[in-house]
This record gives structure tokens, sequence and C-alpha cells, in this order.
């Protein structure tokens, strides 16, 4: 990618962000709030993202290892999930729904990669922005951060392997991955919660129909976004494009083992 257009990402990545720590939306989100799961489901959530976020470690470790000229498009994954992650939109029933972003990323470095920075991005949100919280990272990583991007990334794999074009497969990969990363957020709410009439089930279809206005079409919307993302790198990053799993079949080569194909 040209230095110009990397810089111009980065300043308006950082623009947006500025603008949501100054202009804060105190509304509940679809992030679960700091203290508001019950402690034993919030120490649970947290002891099922650990192995999740340790392989992760590892992934992104062994592709900076190969490949040192990707961290630049690894920390864009990030900031992009970070910004739209950020855009809390208020829905018809007192709540907000807002994009993941964690398709991207999950389709670009895998799943297991996005998971920690779907961790990351929590983290700060969490602390910049009182967006989530730290007792609830577990919870949120684990919708956000491992449901999402193992969608994501099993959508766009799945879809690659039927013959799709690679614009349905990214966009079907980004909106379904939204999608069950709100299903997965009413689960864990209506488990924590459940209704006195009805039980859990009524409890998570409530939650589910809180989020499901405004978030369907969100999720489209970050489909399409996704697929320009992606159309737009593959002008400016073709070489990156082709170090990473998602575009050389599942793995992530040696420059060595690169010269020699």
């Amino acid at each position: 990618m040209r230095p110009g257009k990397i810089k111009n990402i980065c300043l308006l990545f950082v623009y947006i962000t500025c603008l949501f720590m100054v202009f804060p939306n105190s509304v509940l989100a679809m992030h679960i709030m700091e203290g508001f799961l019950p402690f034993n489901w919030a120490a649970f959530w947290m002891v099922v993202m650990i192995p999740f976020v340790i392989l992760g470690l590892r992934s992104i470790k062994k592709t900076v290892a190969l490949h040192p000229s990707l961290k630049m498009l690894l920390g864009m994954a990030g900031a992009f999930a970070f910004v739209l992650s950020a855009m809390k939109i208020p829905s018809v029933t007192g709540s907000c729904s807002h994009p993941t972003g964690v398709g991207l990323g999950a389709i670009l470095f895998g799943p297991t990669a996005m998971t920690v920075l779907g961790m990351i991005v929590l983290i700060f949100q969490a602390i910049l922005l009182a967006h989530g919280g730290l007792t609830t990272l577990g919870a949120n990583t684990f919708s956000m951060g491992i449901v999402g991007p193992f969608t994501s990334y099993g959508v766009y794999k799945g879809l690659q392997k039927l013959g799709a074009p690679r614009w349905l497969s990214v966009f079907a990969g980004a909106m379904l991955g939204n999608l069950l990363t709100y299903v997965t957020t009413s689960v864990q709410l209506g488990l924590a919660f459940p209704a006195a009439d009805g039980g859990m089930t009524a409890s998570i279809l409530k939650f589910m129909s809180i989020f499901a206005v405004t978030q369907v079409p969100l999720a489209v919307s970050e489909g399409v976004l996704t697929v320009l993302i992606i159309n737009i790198l593959s002008v400016y990053s073709q070489k990156e494009l082709q170090l990473l799993a998602a575009f050389t079949n599942g793995k992530i080569t040696a420059v060595n083992q690169e010269a020699k194909a």
C-alpha cells in the first residue's frame, strides 16, 4: 500500500475516534456494559475466552515473524474494528446497535488473530469510551471476537470452496459475522437473566428483538463496506494479500518458500 494512502487511512481512523471521545453516547449498547452480568457468568465467559486468545497470539506471532510487512495491515484491521464497533446507533427500543468490523480482519488473518484484535479493541473502548466493560470483557470478546470472526471466516471459506465470487463470499461473511455477534450477545443476556414467564427462551427472544430492527440493516451495510475495503486492498496491496491465509488456500508461507514457488 502506498505510504500516502496508509497515512490518510490512519488519520481518518484517529479523527473519527476523537469524535467519539468528544461526543460520547451514554445509551445502553450492544456490548454488555460494566457490571451488568452476574459474577458467575462474567467469570465463565472470561475462562472460555482464554484458549482462543492464546491461539490468536500464536497466530499473530507466526504471521509477523514470517512477514513483518504485514504489521501495518494487521493494525489497520484492528483500527477498522475499533472505529466501526464504536459507532453506536440508537434503536427504536431505547437500546442501540453497531457494526462490529471483525469480518475484515477474520477474512484476512484468520479468526483467532481477530480474537486478539477484538479483545484489544474492547479493552480500549471500555477504558476510553465507556463502551462495554472490563468485567464483561470475556462475554463481549466471545461474541464479537470469537463467534463473529469464526462465522465470517467460515462463511467466506465455505463460499469460496463452492466457487462463489469473492465479493459475495466477503459480503456474506462480514454480514453474518455481524448478525451472529448480536445473536450471541442476546443468548448471553438471556442465560444470565431468564424471564419469569417463559424462562431463558423468552428472554433470549426479547433481547434479540431489541437489536434486530437496527442490527439487520447495519449488518448489510457492514458487508458492503467490507467488500469495498477488500477491493481497495486488492488494488493497492496485492503483494500483502497474496501472503495472507485467506488468499493462499489457508496457508501463510515463508518468504523462502514463496521464492522457490
